[in-house]
């Protein structure tokens, strides 16, 4: 037990190692077996949930059965790059997103562990950037958790809403012919750029809150040759939902006229709790919560903004993780007095 009592996190040092392992979603193993023996080391029991062959959730326990759980995502978004330090940022992929808010939770846990509250326990999944197919396997492991603090870039401030997520790929269908007689095809581009322009002037659902739904375009596909008419093409369109995405289908019927909908993924907007003392605002991102309903009343709370988020130069600030440790300490100790 001394060797765990005088255990201290290295932010810097755990969120660079994190850092320096390529964990883009779907290649997590080397990193999540390096922070299994990290947090083994630590003094902490963990348990290696699969969710794959080569992929596992971490499920951390301080000594007694968690009543408060901070919990984030260990895989990033592609490319990966290495970490440096410069002007007092950590940079790297997923140095901001989120491989600092964990080292943040990991060290807070710690600290509440030395100062004698085991009841805090941690939760890191994979697959947070593409479907949370991480998230939804931790789910059905809950154990009576009352309070889930997700980790996420929100400036340390605590959210109070979060937006949705809803994925459809348009597909458009035409019939392929010789560029020089054009019309003896039909263009499934054309239809499929008319669909994205009838688009932009849809009215879409409105809330007091979360504000107005909007929408990117993030991927898009077609033809097979420059010299012949397209006979398919297809877009991936992300709506960032502030209601049912019912309301959002409804919405964008018209264009079923020109293609074809095909449902993707659906992530629901979600309430969050708060606590007093900290700062709080609204976020337009979707994160893994929805998913992991069966942890407790869910909160919101990290270190990094999300404007540094997969970007081509991602970093968040040391002084930032300094503070999100003090943060979930306080976060932790509050919610312990609810229960």
């Amino acid at each position: 037990m001394d060797s765990v009592a005088s255990a201290r996190v290295d932010l810097v040092g755990v969120t660079r190692a994190l850092v320096d392992i390529d964990s883009t979603t779907g290649r997590e193993g080397e990193a999540g077996r390096w922070l299994s023996r990290y947090l083994t080391d630590l003094g902490f029991s963990v348990t290696e949930q699969r969710v794959d062959d080569s992929r596992f959730n971490l499920i951390v326990s301080s000594g007694q059965p968690a009543r408060v759980v901070l919990s984030t995502h260990y895989d990033c978004v592609p490319p990966f790059f290495a970490s440096r330090i410069e002007r007092d940022r950590i940079y790297g992929r997923g140095s901001c997103d989120a491989k600092g808010i964990l080292a943040a939770q990991v060290a807070a846990v710690d600290r509440l562990r030395r100062e004698g509250e085991t009841r805090v326990g941690l939760l890191f999944v994979v697959g947070e950037e593409r479907g949370s197919d991480g998230a939804q396997a931790a789910n059905v492991a809950a154990n009576g958790c009352r309070f889930l603090v997700d980790g996420e870039p929100t400036d340390n401030r605590l959210g109070i809403a979060t937006r949705g997520a809803y994925r459809l790929r348009l597909r458009a269908a035409g019939r392929a012919a010789h560029s020089s007689f054009p019309e003896l095809g039909e263009s499934a581009i054309d239809k499929l750029i008319d669909a994205l322009v009838e688009l932009r002037s849809i009215e879409l659902p409105v809330d007091a809150i979360l504000g107005r739904t909007h929408y990117s375009v993030g991927l898009m596909s077609g033809g097979v040759a420059p010299n012949v008419v397209s006979p398919s093409a297809e877009a991936e369109v992300m709506f960032r939902t502030v209601g049912d995405a019912a309301d959002v289908r409804r919405a964008i019927r018209s264009i079923e006229r020109r293609v074809d909908i095909e449902h993707v993924l659906e992530v629901p907007p979600v309430s969050l709790a708060t606590v007093p003392g900290i700062d709080a605002a609204v976020f337009p991102y979707t994160t893994d919560i929805p998913f992991l309903d069966r942890w407790g009343q869910p909160l919101l709370f990290g270190p990094g903004s999300v404007h540094a988020a997969h970007t081509a130069d991602e970093f968040i600030e040391l002084a930032e993780l300094g503070r999100a440790v003090d943060g979930y300490v306080a976060i932790a100790r509050e919610l312990l007095a609810r229960d």
